[in-house]
């Protein structure tokens, strides 16, 4: 028996859950009142918005789903870190690690970590897994969510009727707020069934009841979509996890129709950062498991690669204001490191089981190296392309 068997089974029977859930949503609310001085006044909403009570059930149903992980589920996520330390692009060393069927592994090791991990982003304003653009130094992580999804509407030119394609759409709120502003009817794929079950609910409870919800490896191809299905493609985050990112933008420019505007935001190293200086290695080293990426694309490569598929690139530049995501990256961190303390204490006085500390320890492992990262301009999370497919 693992250790982290050994202390769930000596809480599973005693799992108290209700007070529990209701002190760790109390401490929750005071991080949202305390610590100015750590963060500045201007980050008060960010919390503030993150303990609403417009997000507590959400918050209680992740509580309660990490508080009754099984002794698997908890080893399996914390095995699955092994991939961010391997790159798509040195396949020796994956199949060295993995075995010669590196890819499903890669695809197994994505389950068990998504599994866990959109529930330990909920517990904060990152539901959505993915910290956005900074776009507006006057609005919270989650409005620069929202401004962001409504600058991808307006690029690739989203109407009512419309047929969109989502590419690894976790938990589907990116999905109902596009169909919310502009009316188009959004189809999502996530490799997590965890995920796309409660996408699918969360879409129905909205009435969105024209999106749907596939679940499928973007590895595994062809996409189950037929030939100039979709007026327009978006995705966010994701492509760091696709091992041949031209095969995969072949497929996208087949299931999208003539004309079609597709937006892509993601990870990629910058021209200043330098794989042979041992700092910037040492910073690759530990932020590419904090943010889960596999694979570390240019901006050069994903141009590239669109454009041997046959697209069009229109723009590609850093989404954010003067290219720092930063301070965003800074809330987050706060945020969670200030829940962090809260619940080592409550671990420590027994009221929330032992598997807590070993999750959040993990959650909060590395933020200040990826501020640091993207201070220097060595990566981002927030660039941005809008390529178009051509009218034939």
């Amino acid at each position: 028996m693992t250790e982290t068997q050994t202390v769930l089974a000596s809480h599973h029977s005693g799992r108290s859950s209700d007070s529990s859930v209701d002190v760790v949503a109390n401490e929750k609310q005071k991080i949202a009142e305390t610590s100015l001085s750590q963060t500045g006044a201007h980050s008060l909403p960010d919390l503030q918005n993150s303990a609403s009570p417009k997000r507590w059930k959400t918050f209680w149903r992740s509580f309660r789903y990490l508080q009754n992980l099984t002794p698997k589920q908890i080893d399996d996520f914390m095995a699955s870190y092994v991939i961010y330390n391997l790159d798509w692009s040195n396949e020796q060393q994956m199949v060295e690690v993995l075995g010669p069927d590196y890819q499903a592994k890669v695809g197994d090791c994505l389950r068990a970590y998504y599994g866990v991990l959109n529930h330990l982003c909920a517990l904060g304003d990152v539901e959505k897994m993915y910290i956005p653009p900074f776009m507006s130094s006057k609005a919270t992580v989650r409005e620069n969510q929202l401004l962001y999804e409504e600058s991808i509407a307006q690029d690739i030119g989203l109407s009512a009727g419309d047929r969109v394609l989502d590419l690894g759409c976790g938990r589907g709120r990116v999905a109902a707020h596009m169909t919310q502003y502009s009316g188009a009817q959004v189809t999502g794929l996530n490799i997590d069934p965890n995920q796309i079950a409660q996408a699918r609910a969360f879409n129905e409870k909205l009435g969105f009841s024209s999106n749907s919800f596939v679940v499928q490896d973007f590895n595994t191809l062809p996409l189950p979509f037929a030939d100039n299905s979709f007026d327009a493609f978006y995705q966010i985050q994701a492509l760091s996890l696709c091992k041949d990112l031209p095969a995969l933008f072949r497929e996208i420019y087949r299931v999208v129709k003539p004309g079609a505007r597709i937006s892509l935001l993601d990870w990629a190293s910058l021209p200043d950062y330098d794989a042979s200086n041992p700092e910037h290695a040492e910073l690759m080293r530990r932020v590419k498991p904090l943010i889960g990426a596999v694979g570390t694309p240019t901006p050069e490569s994903l141009e590239t690669a669109l454009m041997g598929a046959g697209f069009t690139v229109l723009r590609s530049d850093n989404a954010s204001i003067d290219g720092l995501q930063a301070p965003l990256i800074d809330k987050v961190d706060f945020y969670f490191r200030s829940m962090r303390q809260v619940i080592l204490g409550l671990v420590k006085t027994h009221v929330l089981p032992r598997h807590f500390k070993t999750l959040i320890n993990r959650l909060c492992l590395d933020g200040q190296a990826f501020v640091k990262m993207d201070t220097m301009r060595l990566a981002t999370t927030s660039y941005r392309i809008i390529a178009q497919k051509p009218q034939q």
